[in-house]
């Protein structure tokens, strides 16, 4: 599952909670993360690394040394 996958599935639910306005110097409030948006984030983190370390192991493999024959 690629990460943009991730994010195409839930396009529609996402709208509702995501809030695009910007912040201004005069702003003192902060803006609090429900707990959807912190598990989301979680997933995509662990989605990224879990990409990250497949692509070390495809990596490795095409540096690696060749077998001694």
């Amino acid at each position: 599952m690629l990460l943009f996958e991730l994010n195409a599935k839930k396009q529609e639910e996402d709208k509702q909670y995501q809030d695009s306005t910007a912040a201004m110097k005069s702003d003192t409030r902060k803006t609090r993360i429900t707990i959807e948006q912190l598990s989301k984030l979680r997933k995509l983190n662990d989605l990224k690394s879990a990409e990250y370390q497949e692509s070390i192991k495809e990596i490795r493999l095409q540096f690696a040394p060749s077998a001694a024959e």
